[in-house]
């Protein structure tokens, strides 16, 4: 029998990658994202890997990726944007671009990847955030996205009973999106004080991995105070 088949979105970087890192000694990947190149660097290292550059939000090219696949057993949602600022600032472009790939994209994939993940008994993993239990001055829109993102996985795991679903909520780590954000927070970016995008991976694995009986719902993690 060939091995489980894990689709892993924004594998190009920071915490999608790690993950596919992560799952490759025991799954098949696709790795999905936007930049071509990066994702075929990091499937030729993988060994058992294919790139899987399909744009999130659009519906239709996300539905011809999807009704390509055959297989499907772990789908891990890692693609995501930040964008901060005072509630009083942010335009509509702004909640809609958030949601659109935050929340949207995501529920269509899953929606279009349940009938391979139902026949798979499969597990759906999302990477949300700290920002998913609690929103702080500046991170309204982005917060609001995970908190929705945190609802979507609740209502899923209730209404789909033979599936996994793990919400993930780390708390800073250490990628190149972290330091866009501390670059819209003005504030100096210090990675020793952050996590390491594969502790984040190495949890995602665990939960996956874990023994058929065992359904890991929800992991947050936070970075350890004065580690160097």
């Amino acid at each position: 029998m060939s091995r489980p088949v894990a689709l892993v979105t924004g594998a190009s970087r920071g915490i999608g990658a790690a993950t596919a890192r992560a799952l490759a000694p025991t799954h098949d990947l696709l790795l999905g994202g936007r930049d071509a190149s990066a994702l075929a660097e990091l499937a030729g290292s993988l060994g058992s890997a294919a790139p899987w550059p399909v744009e999130l939000t659009d519906t239709d090219a996300l539905a011809a990726a999807v009704s390509a696949l055959d297989r499907l057993d772990v789908l891990v949602h890692s693609a995501g944007i930040a964008e901060l600022g005072a509630l009083a600032e942010a335009d509509a472009g702004t909640w809609r671009r958030t949601f659109d790939v935050n929340v949207v994209a995501v529920a269509e994939l899953t929606r279009l990847a349940l009938p391979l993940l139902r026949a798979s008994r499969g597990h759906v993993v999302l990477i949300n955030s700290g920002a998913g239990l609690r929103a702080n001055p500046g991170w309204g829109v982005y917060a609001a996205s995970k908190f929705a993102l945190r609802a979507f996985a609740d209502a899923l795991r209730a209404e789909e009973e033979d599936l996994r679903v793990t919400s993930v909520h780390p708390g800073r780590v250490d990628t190149d999106m972290q330091r866009g954000v501390r670059a819209q927070e003005s504030g100096d970016y210090q990675p020793h004080l952050y996590l390491d995008a594969d502790s984040v991976a190495r949890a995602v694995a665990g939960a996956v991995n874990a023994t058929d009986d065992a359904h890991v719902t929800e992991i947050v993690l936070r970075p350890r105070t004065g580690r160097s």
